[in-house]
């Protein structure tokens, strides 16, 4: 088994969900604003929640990269989840970010994308084809790929609608 590598930001740690996530993150995915751009744009059950952590730990396994969870460094509660998806016929190698809404607009998804993109640059091989895939409505997903280094390229159907391919410059992080 991949060993998941531990990062850590200013405010935020990255590591290996848990079973002890599973609470705060099946929460997370039960709010509809927060699941309104995420797959079919619907909240899912607690069920599909633990589903996806183990999707999350097997992608890990299976490429030798994957989805952190995020937690608050000085709490250490769940915020959210960062990190890279290509599962078998997924349009690329994505960066991809969710947080539980009362953390948004405080910069902490930044910093854990942020943290994450340093860490594939340095130890995924294909990374220079790096891609976020968000939804044409989702602003703020897109203004932080933009500040990441990202540029729209393309906008593709995806999971029964459209979304934008956000395609990541060679080089470091922008801001």
């Amino acid at each position: 088994m991949t060993e998941i590598p531990e990062l850590t930001g200013e405010r935020v740690h990255l590591r290996a969900f848990t079973n002890a996530d599973l609470d705060a993150y099946a929460a997370m995915s039960a709010d509809a604003e927060v699941m309104r751009y995420i797959g079919d744009g619907q909240p899912v059950g607690r069920d599909i929640a633990w589903r996806q952590m183990a999707a999350f730990l097997g992608h890990w396994a299976l490429r030798g990269y994957g989805m952190w969870a995020v937690e608050d460094r000085a709490s250490g509660r769940l915020l959210g989840r960062a990190g890279f998806l290509n599962p078998e016929g997924w349009p690329g190698l994505e960066l991809g970010w969710l947080l539980a809404r009362e953390h948004w607009g405080r910069g902490l998804a930044h910093e854990a994308a942020a943290l994450a993109l340093g860490w594939g640059r340095r130890h995924i091989d294909g990374i220079g084809g790096l891609i976020s895939l968000i939804r044409p409505d989702n602003r703020r997903s897109a203004a932080l790929a933009g500040r990441l280094g990202a540029a729209l390229d393309d906008q593709i159907e995806l999971l029964g609608g459209p979304a934008q391919v956000w395609r990541y410059r060679d080089g470091a992080v922008t801001g």
